[in-house]
C-alpha cells in the first residue's frame, strides 16, 4: 500500500464532525481529517510494518497519516536522526505521545532522547521527552532501576516549567516511576517533596499530584 491508498483508505474512515471535539481536547486540527485511534490502529494492522511508507506518511503533515507512521515503523529501521526530524514537526500534544509510546519508546535511543529532549526549549520536544519517561515504564520493563534513576535529577530540575503539556508529562513521568517498583516509589516521593518546596506554582501542583496518588495507591 502506498501513501495515496493509504490516504484514500483514510478519507472512507474520516468524519469531520469529529474535529470540532478533538480541538476541544486540545488537538491541532489544522491537518486532520477526523479519523478515531481504534479506526487508526486498525488500518495500522492490515498495513503491517512498512519504514519506507511511513517515512512518505509522515512527511504529508496530515494528523492521521503521522499518528499511523508511528504505528506501522519498524522500530529496528529508526535512527536517531528520524527521532530529531519528527519532534521537531510535533505541533500536537497528542502526535507527541502516540509518536513516543508507539515507537521512540520502544528504541534503543529511548533514554537518551529522553535525557536530551526533556532539556528542550521547545514545548512539545521538551513534552516529549518525559512522555518517553512515562512510557518508559510501561513499555519497557527490561530497564534496570540505575538507568532510569537519572531522570529523578531532570524531573526536578524542570518542574517549574509553567506550560500545561509540559508540566502534565512531567508529573506523568514522576507518577509512572513512583508506581514501577518499591526502590524507584522511594525515590520519586523523596524527589516529589523536593518538588514541592519549589517557589514555582507548576513545581507544587506537579509534587501534590503524585504524592497525592502514590498515598491513594500505595498509603506512603
Amino acid at each position: 500500500m502506498n501513501v495515496t491508498e493509504v490516504i484514500d483508505q483514510l478519507k472512507l474512515r474520516a468524519d469531520a464532525s469529529r474535529l470540532e471535539g478533538m480541538s476541544r481536547y486540545g488537538i491541532d486540527t489544522t491537518r486532520a481529517m477526523g479519523v478515531t485511534m481504534p479506526e487508526i490502529r486498525k488500518l495500522a494492522k492490515e498495513i503491517k510494518k512498512d519504514h519506507s511508507l511511513a517515512l512518505h506518511l509522515w512527511g504529508t503533515g496530515i494528523r492521521e497519516c503521522q499518528i499511523l507512521a508511528s504505528l506501522v515503523d519498524d522500530r529496528k529501521e529508526v535512527t536517531q536522526q528520524q527521532m530529531d526530524h519528527w519532534v521537531s514537526d510535533f505541533n500536537s500534544w497528542e502526535v507527541c505521545d502516540q509518536v513516543c509510546g508507539n515507537l521512540f519508546v520502544r528504541t534503543p535511543y529511548a533514554i537518551e532522547k529522553a535525557l536530551e529532549y526533556s532539556r528542550s526549549e521547545k514545548e512539545y520536544i521538551k513534552r516529549a521527552g518525559f512522555v518517553l519517561m512515562a512510557e518508559m515504564q510501561v513499555h519497557n520493563k527490561k530497564v534496570r532501576n540505575q538507568e532510569l534513576m537519572q531522570f529523578f535529577p531532570v524531573i526536578e530540575s524542570e518542574a517549574w516549567d509553567e506550560r500545561n503539556f509540559v508540566k502534565k508529562a512531567v508529573n506523568w513521568a514522576l507518577r509512572q516511576m513512583g508506581k514501577r517498583n518499591k526502590e524507584l516509589r522511594v525515590v520519586a516521593i523523596e524527589c516529589a517533596k523536593r518538588v514541592a518546596q519549589q517557589d514555582s506554582k507548576s513545581a507544587k501542583w506537579i509534587a501534590k499530584d503524585a504524592l497525592a496518588e502514590f498515598e491513594k495507591k500505595f498509603g506512603v
